[in-house]
């Protein structure tokens, strides 16, 4: 899967320096992604949209997010965003702006932050030795709970509460699933399913389908080469033995797409395939009482 972070990140199309130098929460590209391939990116507009970075208390502690939320609206359906390991960029807040279009108030935690600022590094292999593989799954599900809480006392209708998530951020998105009993809904993007346990990664997706709360929608591309289809198979199987949450969860797994086919914003992008999951995406939230 790492691999396919690194292959995809080939540029087709340089822009400027100006147009990605970050300065906050959800502005500009993180540096390793950079330069990006500008034909194929999503611009979302704000237009009767609120956006912009929040300051979420999870304990002493102030976590930056973005947020993008319909303005003047409040009980709105709650959505959490999940980051890859690029942290909270402008592809993840364009990502809250279409989901706030939809009617959701959908907030991205930037889940990197006490170990680092993964948007300020260019090199991948660094990104993961340094900030990545140092983050607990204990750490990001605390997070998330802060996340929830902070979002409905804004207003947000956190009764009808789902997730979703991308490479990084699809792994989470499964473990999320399990971990909070009052989860409506997931939908997974090409997440890890499987791995060795490690003190900071104690279990994976693969071994929580008996704890899900929530069915969760597994979208995966058949050429990925870091998720195998071996791995998405011993996923159903173990599903079909799982929860309740768990036996009404799905795949679709899109074919000859590659890891990260719906990152408009790299040479992984497919654009049929990423259409066709946001629309399932969104249909499966609905479906499960999440609108």
């Amino acid at each position: 899967m790492l691999q396919q972070d690194l292959d995809s990140l080939t540029p087709t199309r340089d822009f400027s320096r100006r147009d990605f130098v970050r300065g906050s929460v959800g502005a500009g590209f993180a540096a390793a992604v950079l330069p990006v391939s500008a034909q194929t990116v999503v611009k979302t507009d704000v237009d009767g949209l609120t956006v912009g970075e929040v300051t979420i208390p999870v304990g002493d502690f102030r976590m930056p997010a973005y947020r993008a939320q319909p303005a003047g609206k409040t009980g709105a359906p709650l959505v959490l965003v999940v980051s890859e390991i690029f942290g909270v960029h402008e592809y993840i807040a364009d990502v809250a702006r279409r989901f706030a279009k939809q009617g959701y108030c959908a907030v991205a935690p930037e889940l990197f932050v006490r170990q680092g600022d993964a948007g300020s590094y260019g090199e991948i292999a660094k990104l993961l030795a340094e900030v990545v593989n140092k983050v607990p799954d204990a750490q990001v599900m605390g997070d998330l709970d802060a996340t929830v809480a902070w979002a409905k006392a804004q207003g947000a209708d956190a009764s009808k509460l789902a997730i979703t998530g991308f490479c990084w951020g699809g792994r989470i998105t499964w473990l999320y699933a399990a971990h909070n009993p009052a989860l409506k809904a997931a939908a997974a993007w090409y997440g890890r399913l499987t791995g060795p346990a490690s003190p900071l990664t104690p279990a994976h997706p693969v071994d929580l389908v008996g704890k899900l709360h929530a069915p969760v929608l597994g979208l995966y591309g058949e050429k990925d080469g870091g998720i195998p289809l071996a791995d998405v198979e011993k996923m159903k199987g173990a599903l079909a033995g799982g929860s309740a949450a768990a036996k009404r969860s799905a795949f679709v797994v899109y074919p000859e797409a590659p890891h990260a086919f719906h990152a408009d914003y790299r040479p992984s992008y497919r654009r049929e395939a990423a259409d066709d999951g946001w629309k399932r995406c969104l249909a499966w939230f609905r479906q499960h009482g999440v609108a």
